[in-house]
């Protein structure tokens, strides 16, 4: 039988499957061959358009179960498209939540990793695979699609992260990789958040791993998952370059500490998108390295907002450059649009846009904070200072938690310059709002609401009220 024959049989026969489990969601004017691949590619993640749409007639009462099904189709890809099936199930994972997974997943990563060919490595639906600390290592010889229908759950014994408390699930060093799936991330959190020196003042304060760390990979996608519950940060980029990050849901309490959304250090030209992100820290956070940073259609809350920094601690030099965030929603975050530097550090945070963005009662919606200072007590004002320029704000409106709503509190020794801000309005919950504003040199403002005024020149002042009261 010939491999496409083949296809059609099995697009069919899912597709009654479906109907007659769920007829609401078929009906009879459907065609079954669209269904059908409709079905297989939300459980595959491939696009099988390229097959031919038509159906050849056949018999009723084929018995085949949906194992045998998955299996068969397994089967027919690896030969049409000469990729690699790499199933951990064949290497003694059991998937059921309790038995310790690891090894198998290790097992099943060296074979992916010296396959010649295409890989896709499964890990099937309906399955949770416990995991301690596991790093799969490249470089590899050909591309690997980690396909990640079911669950994995970390183990939550610290015993079990002794050789590596920084990490859970590292990729390290791997070229064109994709990680996708629909599946779930589950850093099972709860036992480090209690232990954190934010929640119990008493304890000594120690790294937590972070759920899903990328370090060094080039050529990279992940989309299509949802990552929850991270010990620590959700997922990290740290030094990649050519990364696409779509389509992820990643969620933890409000309170729980220290779980970044997404994370992005030392990476280059990434693109985040269409993702909704609430955690107890940044939705997004970008630090010292990363230049040509997008991220569109980010949705955040609860948490800290969207982050450039902090930058600069220890004295540090810094350097973070070309970011674009458009088309953001955040609601009830103790931050909005914020840019933190520690005093002291050196470096730069330049050409920055923040574009289309709605606000819904968010504490601090827009914040430069040169004097970032994360102790209790006031931090010793310093000459140095991380320099931030050529900032864009444009299209920025809702509500702010605060009477402050724009707060721009730079340093004297290096004042934040080129600042533009285009037609922006933040009400405070009283109605009204203000702005602060210290050492700020402006390149243009336009319509701006609440807008500054204090430490301006003459001209300034001019400027501001014939752009904000006459237009």
């Amino acid at each position: 039988m010939s491999i496409q024959r083949i296809i059609l049989i099995i697009l069919l026969v899912v597709s009654i499957s479906t109907c007659r489990s769920s007829p609401h969601e078929c009906d009879a004017d459907d065609d079954l061959s669209t269904q059908a691949r409709k079905n297989l590619e939300q459980e595959f993640g491939h696009d099988f358009q390229a097959y031919p749409s038509y159906l050849d007639t056949i018999t009723e009462g084929n018995n085949i179960n949906q194992d045998q099904i998955h299996g068969f189709n397994d089967n027919v890809e690896e030969v049409a498209n000469e990729v690699a099936l790499i199933d951990v199930r064949s290497f003694g994972a059991k998937g059921d939540g309790d038995t310790d997974d690891t090894m198998a997943f290790e097992k099943a990563w060296k074979e992916a990793c010296s396959s010649k060919t295409p890989v896709r490595f499964v890990v099937h639906r309906n399955k949770t695979y416990l995991l301690k600390q596991i790093t799969f290592s490249g470089p590899c010889k050909s591309s690997i699609s980690m396909q990640v229908f079911g669950s994995l759950k970390a183990s939550d014994k610290t015993s079990d992260y002794r050789k590596d408390r920084n990490h859970w699930i590292l990729f390290n060093n791997v070229q064109n990789l994709v990680v996708e799936g629909g599946g779930i991330i589950n850093g099972n959190g709860k036992i480090w958040w209690q232990n954190s020196c934010k929640i119990n003042k008493s304890l000594p304060c120690k790294i937590a791993p972070t759920a899903l760390t990328f370090y060094n990979c080039k050529k990279l996608k992940v989309k299509h998952l949802k990552i929850k519950n991270a010990q620590q940060i959700h997922v990290s980029f740290e030094r990649c370059t050519n990364v696409e990050a779509s389509n992820l849901i990643v969620t933890a309490p409000g309170d729980s500490p220290n779980t970044d959304g997404i994370h992005v250090a030392n990476t280059q030209n990434i693109q985040m998108s269409h993702s909704s992100i609430g955690t107890g820290d940044d939705c997004i956070s970008i630090d010292s390295g990363s230049h040509k940073v997008r991220a569109t259609d980010i949705t955040c809350g609860p948490g800290h907002g969207i982050s450039i920094g902090s930058l600069g601690s220890g004295h540090s030099e810094a350097h973070v450059s070309d970011v674009t965030v458009r088309g953001a929603k955040l609601s009830g975050t103790t931050n909005g649009l914020r840019i933190k530097t520690w005093q002291g550090g050196s470096g730069s945070a330049s050409n920055i846009v923040f574009q289309n963005v709605k606000m819904q009662g968010v504490k601090n919606p827009i914040i430069i904070d040169q004097n970032y200072c994360d102790k209790e007590g006031p931090c010793k004002e310093q000459s140095s200072a991380v320099h931030v320029k050529n900032v864009v704000y444009q299209n920025i409106k809702g509500s702010s938690a605060t009477n402050v709503a724009i707060n721009f509190n730079c340093s004297k020794s290096f004042p934040c310059e080129g600042i533009v801000m285009q037609n922006i309005n933040l009400v405070g919950e009283s109605g009204t709002s203000k702005a602060i504003c210290k050492n700020v040199k402006f390149s243009n403002v336009e319509k701006v609401s609440p807008h500054c005024t204090a430490g301006k020149s003459l001209l300034e002042l001019i400027s501001l009220y014939y752009n904000y009261y006459l237009y």
